[in-house]
Order: C-alpha cells, then structure tokens, then sequence
C-alpha cells in the first residue's frame, strides 16, 4: 500500500499489472476524508489514454519508478466508469460499485475504511477538519496543496482526488495558472522470431579405390631324375612298355572383394548466441510551453523565463 509521501512518485507514472504489464499512467490519487490514507489511484488507458480506470491501492507496491498492482491489464481497463462531483470526490455508493467489481465487498478493507470514518464524524468537527489537513477534501495538485480553509471542507465518508494537475481546488477562487508540460520517451525493447533454419543431411557417394595385395599361383616344371638305387623300385614299378598319363592339378589364388561397414564420426548441431549493436531510430513527441503578452493595441510579446523554450518564429 503506498502512503501519502509517495504520492508525488506516483502521479504521472507507469503502472503495472502483477505479469509485468503496462496498463497506463497513474492520474489521480483519491484518499479516505477520515483517514488521510490513500485509496484509489486512477490510470490512463485507451488510446492515447482516452479514458480513466480506478484501481484500488491498498496491496499495491511502488517499485522503482512505477506502481505495482495485483491486477491484470484486462480487469483495470474494464473497471466500471463512475461519476465524481464537482470538488473531485468520490460517492460512497459509487466506491462500493468498485469494491464490488475488485471483489473487495463486505471484505476487511471495506468495513475498516467505514469504520474509520464513522469515528472520525462521531468525534467532531475539529477531528473531521485534521483528517481532512490530511489527505485534502479536494482535488489538490501534487506540488500544491491549497490553504487551510479549502483542505477543512468536512464530508461525512467518501474519498476525494489528489490530482497531478489540481483540477477543482476547494477554494473557488483560486485560479491555477500552471500548465504541465509532457514528452514522450523511446523505450527500445528486443523480441525474439525465428530467423532461419540449419539442418543435418546424409547422403550416399561412391569413389574408386585401389589396394595392391599379393596373389600365388603354381606352374608346372618337369624334371629328370636318373635311376639309382634310391628310386628304383619306384621306377620299375609297372610294365616295362606301356602308354600312361600323369595329371597333376594346378593351383592360383585370385583377390575377393567384400564391404563392411563401419562407424567413423558423429556429426550434430549446436547454436551458440552472439551481440551486435544496432541503433534504432523512433519519432517523439513534445510538447513545448510559450509565455507571451497581449497588449491593449494587439501586440504580442514573448516572457522570457528560466527553462523557457524559444518562441516560435
């Protein structure tokens, strides 16, 4: 829950649903009249931020530069409209429509915040006028916040609106004569898509290969023994004139080719990440604030002043 201290860092800047979602900026804050403590805070949503959603603050964090909320973008921009009058208040009745679509009603926030202020309207008028020195019974600019007799208006319950801009002080009379001036930021984020594809395919060559390897072969060679005693049983064996043929077989060894197959590598992909800067261009808007003064005859003049813009030509 923010308190009333962190009010100026919260106007006019981002929030955030609970998935890191912008759902707009943060316009008004409205407080308890009773208590002083801040209730609801208004975002800008739509196009260009063309409408305003209430959101209720009490489980929401400030973090950093923005706001914390524990509701999604959807169920913000879908919050019901309601009316507020004139000093920039909120009903009680219309802040219960509210409560009822957060599912707050009938919760503790809901009793505690009536209880709270039935107290402070029980115990006075003097109580009622420091609750409201608290928190304002009007809309009051953030860097502004008005005299005593306009943050003593009582009110018996609601809350009002704390607002960037001090729309609809509680002294009619005073005039604001300031103007905010706004620009836009570039915010350059990255997104991550598919830039192509890789892939791994196998498929068969052929190639000729030769190897050298050692063939044998017989041949046939004859040859002459004389007859000696050693041989010559074996060579009177037989008749002694007669016709006969000896065969002998020959043998050669001729190369055979077979094909095994075996493993030899394994091939995969892999990606690995790698940086480049590239500079992105984007158009901003700003919004620039001129002084100038008219006079009886219809001449215009420009004021000069600190942080002023060059007029324009």
């Amino acid at each position: 829950m923010i308190t009333q201290e962190q009010i100026p860092a919260v106007l006019d800047h981002p929030v955030y649903d609970a998935d890191g979602n912008k759902i707009g900026s943060a316009k008004h804050v409205f407080y308890d009249d009773a208590t002083g403590n801040p209730e609801w805070v208004t975002v800008k949503t739509g196009m260009f931020g063309s409408s305003e959603s209430f959101i209720p603050v009490h489980d929401a964090n400030l973090v950093q530069d923005h706001l914390e909320v524990p509701y999604d973008r959807d169920q913000v921009k879908d919050a019901p409209n309601v009316d507020i009058d004139a000093g920039g208040h909120l009903s009680e009745q219309e802040e219960h429509r509210l409560y009822r679509y957060y599912g707050l009603d009938g919760g503790g926030a809901g009793d505690q915040r009536q209880a709270g202020r039935h107290a402070t309207t029980d115990a006075g008028p003097d109580a009622r006028g420091g609750a409201a020195a608290m928190g304002g019974a009007g809309a009051v600019g953030a860097g502004t916040r008005g005299d005593s007799a306009a943050l003593r208006q009582s009110r018996t319950g609601g809350t009002s609106a704390l607002g960037k801009e001090g729309a609809g002080r509680g002294d009619a009379a005073a005039e604001d004569v300031a103007m905010t001036r706004s620009e836009e930021r570039m915010h350059v984020t990255t997104e991550r898509r598919d830039a192509g594809q890789a892939r791994l395919h196998k498929y068969v060559v052929t190639e000729e290969q030769q190897q050298t390897v050692p063939v044998r072969h017989e041949e046939v060679r004859v040859v002459r023994e004389p007859i000696t005693e050693e041989n010559r049983d074996a060579a009177l064996h037989g008749d002694d004139i007669s016709e006969a043929d000896h065969v002998v077989t020959l043998h050669e060894e001729r190369p055979v080719v077979e094909m095994h197959t075996e493993p030899v590598e394994r091939v995969r992909l892999t990606t690995e990440e790698k940086v480049e800067q590239q500079t992105v261009k984007g158009t901003v808007r700003k919004e620039r604030i001129e002084a100038e003064t008219t006079t009886e005859d219809g001449k215009k003049g420009h004021i000069p002043g600190r942080g002023d813009t060059p007029p324009r030509s």
